[in-house]
């Protein structure tokens, strides 16, 4: 089974236990704790990832690491990761539950290059546009891209809707050197 199916199968069945345990709150504070260690501790994940450690081993440093932040039921989880030989896929896990928990809140999230820095208006505006585009709510990534000379890239999932004055001159380029001007 590849790693991105069995991390969104343990991400669902964590997101419905939490759902039915009345716990998906803790659960997801647990987790963003959790995932925020992960990023900060190359050496953890390397660990967790390791074939040559077992996975009793892998189970008491879970344990260790995580004793003050996680919660009994979510360090149950955590110790069926490492027996059943999954831990090393416990950061896309993390990532596949925000993911899950996103599309069941309705939630989207764009990512959002500019040219300029966009005011506060500006960008909020762009939101609720995106977000009626959309029919969803968003959670907007804005980054400052100065190489696209003016105007917006937006990448809501696999699409990629590009506004820039960059792709604009591309495309200008392109219809010039085959003539259909």
């Amino acid at each position: 089974m590849s790693s991105v199916i069995a991390s969104r199968r343990y991400a669902s069945a964590l997101l419905s236990a939490a759902e039915e345990g009345k716990f998906l709150e803790n659960a997801t504070e647990t987790l963003n704790n959790i995932k925020e260690t992960l990023d900060n501790s190359r050496d953890l994940v390397h660990v967790l990832r390791s074939p040559l450690i077992n996975g009793d081993k892998k189970s008491h440093i879970l344990e260790a690491v995580f004793r003050d932040t996680a919660d009994d039921k979510l360090m149950l989880f955590l110790k069926l990761l490492a027996r059943k030989k999954r831990a090393g896929l416990l950061p896309q896990i993390i990532t596949e539950f925000r993911s899950l928990l996103d599309e069941k809140n309705g939630i989207i999230n764009i990512d959002v290059n500019s040219a300029v820095q966009l005011s506060e208006e500006q960008a909020k505006d762009l939101v609720n546009q995106l977000s009626t585009f959309t029919g969803k709510k968003v959670r907007a990534k804005m980054t400052l891209r100065e190489e696209l000379l003016g105007g917006v890239t937006i990448k809501i999932g696999d699409t990629i809707l590009d506004g820039s004055v960059k792709h604009q001159l591309q495309l200008l380029r392109q219809s010039l050197s085959s003539g259909k001007i």
